[in-house]
């Protein structure tokens, strides 16, 4: 594992957990974790149960010993490593957004077509797709419950920024970061939008704003905290991102990504309407799901509760009881179950760099809009998702 601040932690648990928890195809070693600073990576490795640490990692890509890289740096240098990962052979899970640009998930993607022909496999870190409820409500949504999908409402709301005093971290740098809460957290629900409707987002309007547009200097950060030191920075990205997609059937989606909604720690939802019902989702009850169907009789209809918590569920079978909630690790160690399974099979992990760079030239496409205007754009080339 490259990379091991706060994703590396979430990831470690996953590495961890799921040969324990599943019956894993191949049996998992937590052989290397790589960083810059040699004594804070190897007290990383100790806390997180990695065997060793390292400090440089083409050396450790070189290894015969290294079967999986997994990639949680900034997004700087997602395509500067996941490259030649793939070139030497390794699979490669790489966490989201695919790359700071276009051009480098282009990249990106066409070194993984290209390890694939070898059998190497990919996969991007969208990890809120192994919530078990998530997965529901794409499963129900293929079997038609709301039926042509006609809205979407996703959003995802935090408030970790509205301090002014929050010093400037990487993420708040474009030249590390790529973009800001657009990148950060609206990615996710761009791809959560395509993976359960199986629809891809054709076009945008939108703009980006930036609130607070300075910060004193971090003098100490770890995950979304930090302390200032002397001095102040600008923020080159943006803090909020409000936007209008057309998806590929013609339905209407709106997006909000920000990290200034006072009073909202992490709040991830996404509401699915179509002819015959609705679906809603919600990071902060992330164990439900609520169904509106259309088709009840007249006076039974309303939302009702779907607890995802039973054996039949995606992935629950493998955990506790039905009504014995999961959290938010759970889904890193999915994650690792599906990566393995996709390596020992022979079949292409989801989602792949392909399904990546989708969400990047949305992403590019926000930007675009932005910047004219909020007139609408095209997302140039999009893919088929899964």
């Amino acid at each position: 594992m490259i990379g091991y601040g706060f994703m590396g932690a979430a990831h470690s648990v996953g590495w961890r957990q799921a040969p324990h928890v599943f019956d894993l195809a191949r049996p998992v070693e937590m052989t290397v974790v790589v960083g810059r600073n040699a004594d804070a990576v190897a007290s990383a490795a100790a806390k997180w149960g990695w065997a060793e640490s390292a400090t440089d990692w083409r050396e450790v890509i070189a290894r015969d010993d290294i079967d999986i890289v997994d990639i949680v740096t900034p997004g700087d240098s997602h395509a500067e490593i996941a490259i030649p990962a793939l070139e030497a052979g390794k699979h490669v899970l790489c966490e989201k957004p695919l790359a700071n640009t276009v051009a480098e998930a282009e990249a990106m993607a066409e070194a993984a077509e290209r390890a694939r022909a070898r059998g190497i496999r990919s996969m991007v870190g969208f990890t809120y797709r192994r919530v078990p409820a998530v997965t529901l409500l794409r499963d129900m949504i293929a079997e038609g419950a709301v039926g042509t999908v006609q809205q979407v409402r996703a959003a995802y709301r935090q408030d970790w920024l509205v301090d002014p005093g929050m010093p400037l971290a990487w993420r708040l740098q474009k030249e590390h970061a790529g973009s800001g809460a657009l990148g950060d957290i609206g990615a996710h629900i761009i791809d959560m939008t395509q993976f359960v409707t199986g629809l891809g987002v054709d076009s945008v309007t939108g703009t980006l704003e930036t609130i607070v547009k300075q910060r004193p200097l971090q003098a100490a950060g770890s995950g979304l905290s930090g302390s200032a030191g002397e001095g102040v920075g600008d923020v080159t990205v943006d803090d909020a991102a409000i936007f209008t997609g057309r998806l590929s059937n013609g339905a209407l989606a709106s997006f909000e990504a920000t990290r200034f909604a006072t009073g909202r720690k992490n709040a991830l939802t996404i509401e699915v309407s179509g002819d015959r019902g609705a679906l809603a989702f919600d990071l902060e009850d992330l164990n439900s799901l609520r169904f509106y169907d259309r088709t009840a009789p007249e006076g039974r209809q309303g939302f009702t509760q779907i607890l995802v918590t039973e054996p039949v569920h995606p992935y629950v079978a493998a955990w506790w009881p039905a009504g014995h909630m999961l959290g938010y690790e759970h889904g890193f160690t999915h994650q690792v179950v599906d990566l393995v399974a996709a390596i020992d099979g022979g079949t292409d992990p989801h989602p792949s760099f392909a399904e990546g760079l989708s969400v990047q030239r949305v992403l590019d496409a926000v930007e675009r809009s932005s910047a004219a205007a909020a007139a609408w754009t095209s997302v140039a080339s999009p893919v088929p998702v899964s």
